[in-house]
């Protein structure tokens, strides 16, 4: 029976080729698309999921009010994990992480690669697997592990085991284990893993609970509760560190699953609630909405073709066939055709592939290997098939007989409801896209637009690393002298990266409340105002030469003046714990952070604080890459051990806005493709209504009726059903974009246009696909439709 099934199938594909080959092009390119979508959903859901131990395994976060706000942050102070450990029997090991960056030598080669420096229980909590050496390999504190793509980059094809590599020129170190490569689904991101106990010998450790600057993760022994953990564990903080500048402690920990930590990055209220999963919950819709318009296309075109199936329909029923039985025969027909589909569609997502994957920036692949891969594959074809022919298989297997073969059937009648509903929902999903798009696209070119405060361009940073600190007056001079640099100036940080922020401060007039505001914290010396061409709103920049005295000078932004009420902020002395700091100047808010939020008070303090970056603003009326040659040149000469490396600010600002353009870029293309199958589905409802309405062209056009008015006729239908989609997605648009757009302080307002333009787009689509079936039609000689009357 089976058999029978698949040959009267067969040959009902072959005998309607046209037809076959649309529902075919359809569900492949819809099945394609969910396909790339949920290999993109199921990497991100699948993020540092591998962990053996992973349903114990927490990051530690703390929690704490701050401008009348509950907050949370991930970042804790390094004593927390061995006070976990030693007061708590319920923590089975812990182990921090603190990135670091160093240049790595071997022999010849001299490479800036960065690491973590981690406590010897890394290897007990998470399981990134050895290649070589032994899980104890961070027990000695002149041990290194490698990841095998820094062993190749350093050793090539050597075993790395044994063999020793200089850190910044002067420790050395053993290769004591080989990491088998990271995943692509992990948000660990290191080439080295070093003991902690070098970086006590460095003096990076230190034991202050205000210190909140490495991630701290726990293992807790098998039964224990995480909300009874979370209520022992959370006054830890105010137990070690009751008071801080004056002022009562308030920080609490709590502790998050760490396979959760990707997904629920989102703050809200001191807890992690969302994030990167409503990423996820978003494109999930979209690949179910693509594979089900994908379905409504072969329903559609099932459906009309219903004249064509009737008579065989009533003859099967005469003869004796159950529904059951038509039904079965329908829904085999729809999974033969949904199998060609998603052989296809397969195809499709291997060739592009690679052109997604750098859209996403992931490496995604198909497990062909993976044998619950092809079990996923034929439900999924499966599942299509059935969802796609469920409804034209019960349509169809419900004609009656007696009304079929005596010539009474009109299907006309009986199908324009499910078929108009079926097309509205199709634009309607496709309206909705169009509009999102073109939202979003507008909302990155708004913030891309805005005011930076400050001049980005030719402004290049380079780490202070090796020498150059201790040759930063040379250097500078150099670089000015020569004309390649109209400015130098060192900083903590890039002009786009917080590298640090605090509390505690107070003022004149300020309140015991005022010391809990959080400010973003800047360092600075000489010219910097002048080399990053900020606005100086009131008194000057920081001059040590001039003014010995701004060891401990500091700059406010404008929003930090109006946050502490400052009615006259120079000359003012700001107290952090004991350093007394005086306010020399007040800069325009420049946009340090995210483009998209409103600018944080901001304080920027003189040399007695600490640098990590020196920038450099290059001459323009000089190549940029002579000028880049002849600086690194100068680097050399004063620190020829390390390679002079560089970033320009306006790139580092740029890539700000990948995420929102990542989404843009991603919903566009569905909304085109989602057009593409709508448009694909009406192109074949158009043809099977001129074939069914022929001999109706033929007579009116031999009672004269023009071509235009024929066409019109044939596409007015169609028309209303697109308009009918339009009114239904606007309000379902407007709400997701709304939604989406109180995430952002720096945000558009949405305009009527906006869905003008997606309406009149999908109208103009639309009449070009059913008005070429209709034209063709109108322009058709009567008499051939008419000579069988």
């Amino acid at each position: 029976m089976l058999k029978n099934y698949f040959k009267i199938a067969w040959r009902n594909l072959g005998r309607n080729l046209s037809f076959s080959v649309i529902n075919i092009l359809g569900l492949s390119i819809g099945m394609a698309s969910a396909l790339l979508i949920l290999l993109w959903i199921q990497n991100e859901v699948s993020y540092d999921r591998f962990h053996e131990k992973d349903n114990r395994l927490y990051r530690i976060n703390n929690r704490d009010k701050f401008d009348g706000e509950l907050h949370a942050w991930e970042s804790t102070p390094k004593v927390l994990a061995g006070t976990l450990k030693r007061e708590y029997p319920e923590v089975e090991d812990a182990a921090r992480i603190s990135d670091v960056s160093f240049l790595v030598i071997q022999g010849e080669k001299r490479l800036n690669m960065s690491g973590y420096f981690t406590d010897p229980g890394f290897f007990n909590l998470f399981s990134f697997p050895l290649v070589a050496g032994k899980p104890d390999a961070l027990n000695a504190p002149n041990h290194i592990v490698l990841t095998q793509k820094s062993a190749q980059k350093l050793f090539g094809d050597q075993n790395a085991i044994g063999k020793t590599v200089t850190l910044d020129s002067t420790a050395r170190f053993t290769v004591a284990g080989v990491l088998k490569d990271l995943p692509n689904n992990t948000r660990f991101d290191f080439e080295y893993l070093l003991p902690w106990s070098y970086m006590k010998k460095l003096g990076w450790d230190d034991e202050y609970w205000g210190n909140n600057t490495v991630s701290t993760f726990v293992l807790l022994k098998p039964g224990i509760s995480q909300a009874s953990f979370d209520v022992k564990i959370k006054n830890t903080t105010i137990r070690h560190n009751p008071t801080s500048a004056g002022a009562p402690v308030t920080t609490q920990i709590f502790t998050q699953l760490y396979r959760d930590t990707w997904l629920y990055s989102k703050s809200e209220k001191g807890q992690y609630v969302g994030g990167r999963v409503e990423r996820v919950r978003l494109f999930s819709v979209i690949a179910a909405f693509i594979l089900l318009i994908a379905c409504i296309n072969f329903m559609n075109l099932s459906t009309a073709r219903s004249e064509k199936r009737a008579k065989e329909v009533g003859v099967r029923k005469v003869v004796g066939a159950p529904k059951s039985t038509l039904i079965i025969q329908f829904i085999t027909e729809s999974i033969l055709l949904s199998l060609f589909a998603g052989i296809l569609a397969v195809i499709i997502v291997s060739l592009c592939l690679p052109a997604f994957n750098d859209l996403v920036g992931k490496r995604l692949f198909i497990p062909f290997a993976n044998p619950l891969y092809w079990l996923f594959g034929l439900g999924f074809v499966a599942f299509t098939g059935i969802l796609a022919g469920s409804y034209p298989a019960l349509y169809l297997s419900s004609f009656r007989p007696v009304k079929v073969l005596k010539g009474t059937y009109k299907a006309a009648k009986a199908l324009v409801t499910p078929r108009k509903f079926l097309v509205v929902l199709q634009f309607t999903f496709a309206v909705t896209l169009v509009v999102c798009t073109l939202i979003v696209v507008r909302q990155i070119n708004y913030a891309q637009s805005r005011d930076t405060g400050y001049n980005k361009d030719h402004l290049i940073y380079v780490g202070l690393q090796g020498d150059i600190l201790k040759h930063f007056e040379a250097i500078k001079n150099e670089l000015l002298s020569n004309g390649d640099a109209l400015g130098v100036a060192k900083s903590m940080s890039p002009m786009t990266q917080r590298y640090s922020d605090g509390w505690g401060y107070s003022w004149k007039g300020s309140t015991a409340a005022e010391k809990k505001v959080d400010f973003v914290r800047m360092a600075a010396d000489n010219n910097f105002i002048k080399t990053m061409n900020l606005k100086l709103v009131q008194g000057r920049d920081i001059d040590i030469k001039n003014y010995p005295t701004d060891s401990t000078a500091v700059l406010l932004n404008e929003t930090a003046v109006n946050i502490m009420h400052l009615k006259n902020p120079l000359g003012q002395t700001i107290m952090e714990d004991k350093t007394p700091w005086h306010v020399v100047g007040v800069v325009k808010d420049f946009i340090y952070e995210s483009p998209y939020q409103k600018v944080q008070q901001m304080m920027i303090f003189g040399p007695k604080s600490w640098f990590t970056v020196m920038h450099i603003r290059l001459n323009p009326n000089r190549p940029v890459q002579q000028s880049l040659d002849n600086i690194g040149k100068i680097f050399q000469r004063y620190n020829p051990k390390y390679p002079f490396e560089y970033k320009f600010v306006d790139e580092q600002y740029a890539r700000k806005f990948e995420d929102e353009k990542r989404i843009g870029t991603l919903a566009g293309l569905f909304a085109g493709l989602t057009i593409f199958l709508s448009c694909l589905g009406i192109f074949g409802l158009a043809a099977y209504m001129a074939e069914n309405r022929i001999k109706e062209v033929g007579v009116r056009k031999v009672l004269g009726a023009s071509v235009g008015h024929i066409t019109a006729l044939l596409s007015v239908d169609f028309l209303k059903l697109i308009a009918i989609a339009i009114i239904i997605a606007s309000p379902i648009a407007w709400w997701a974009m709304y939604t989406w757009l109180q995430t952002y302080d720096y945000r558009i307002s949405i305009n009527i246009w906006v869905f003008v333009v997606a309406g009149l787009g999908a109208v103009g689509i639309a009449l070009f696909t059913v008005g070429f079936q209709a034209f063709r039609a109108a322009i058709a000689k009567p008499i051939k439709s008419l000579r069988s009357e």
